[in-house]
């Protein structure tokens, strides 16, 4: 496994959700703050973000995504809408189960929207997707992000569609949509530590090497070995970019795995122990309790709850 993708598989859960809507004339719906990822594709014509908070409304264009990370409240609302466009916001829920009529279609201004969620577990978020802003905004651009892109125009037509397989195919593109986009804010010369730490040929290298087998027997000198330069340049490197010696990073590391493996698998405790490189059970049930503050056996149990 690389960074990227530990580091969504340690907070997703469960399966997302997609909802694929069409509204024209003056309208605007609330989406509350969500303990997960949201996010919104503009499949046609435009329409305008408006944060909570205050902040500037963010116009939005055909084929534009948005992903809000870390679940902030906000607003949709049409093209030409102000500051006031609050006051008459209904909740989006209410469009969905029809208890709010949607304005009617007129022809005039109609948008297309793919609008989903994605459930997160916060409790062990990576520092890589701590660090993704309120929203992203990656605009529709000739000739960037083509995979983004492609996942975009694929979801379209499964959506729109109905072919046979959609069940299975639909959430799968829509994981590869966070994928993508995570990868397209990287590449946009994002601002944050994550981007220039995997930019770091020796940093990522180690990162690598630690995500691809964390229970192998890793010292700093091995590590070193490993990616082919001194241990105090990779010591020196991998703290300054990463904010922990390597040392203390694979042992985070290890620990957030293991819980990943204790909510999404019925493996028995000395399996998992195995896998992230402890010897005993009980050595990584004391590890686990000094990071987290609970057993592994009841961790396991209120993920399930």
């Amino acid at each position: 496994m690389d960074v990227v993708s530990d580091a969504i598989s340690a907070v997703r859960i469960g399966q997302p959700s997609s909802n694929r809507i069409r509204v024209s004339g003056s309208w605007c719906a609330r989406l509350a703050p969500y303990d997960g990822a949201g996010f919104h594709v503009v499949l046609e014509g435009g329409c305008r973000l408006l944060r909570e908070d205050g902040g500037d409304p963010l116009v939005l264009g055909a084929g534009d995504a948005v992903l809000l990370p870390h679940g902030t409240g906000h607003l949709l609302a049409d093209a030409d809408a102000d500051g006031a466009a609050a006051e008459r916001a209904v909740p989006f829920e209410r469009w969905l189960d029809g208890s709010t009529p949607r304005p009617p279609r007129t022809g005039l201004g109609e948008v297309e929207l793919l609008c989903g969620k994605y459930r997160l577990d916060r409790n062990r978020v990576h520092p890589l997707m701590a660090e993704l802003p309120e929203v992203v905004h990656l605009p529709n651009r000739v000739g960037s992000h083509p995979e983004l892109r492609s996942a975009i125009d694929l979801l379209g037509r499964e959506l729109g569609e109905q072919r046979p397989g959609a069940c299975i195919a639909v959430p799968s593109l829509l994981d590869l949509l966070l994928v993508y986009m995570i990868r397209s804010w990287m590449a946009e010369g994002a601002t944050g530590a994550w981007p220039a730490v995997l930019g770091d040929p020796v940093t990522a290298a180690a990162l690598r090497a630690l995500h691809s087998d964390p229970a192998a027997p890793w010292t700093n000198d091995r590590l070193a070995g490993e990616v082919g330069v001194s241990r105090p340049t990779l010591a020196r490197r991998f703290s300054a970019l990463v904010g922990r010696p390597p040392m203390a990073y694979l042992t985070w590391w290890r620990l957030t795995f293991a819980a990943t493996l204790l909510r999404d698998t019925q493996d028995p405790l000395a399996t998992i122990a195995r896998r992230v490189g402890y010897g005993t059970p009980y050595a990584l049930s004391h590890a686990f309790n000094r990071e987290f503050g609970t057993t592994p056996g009841r961790y396991r149990a209120e993920a399930a709850a």
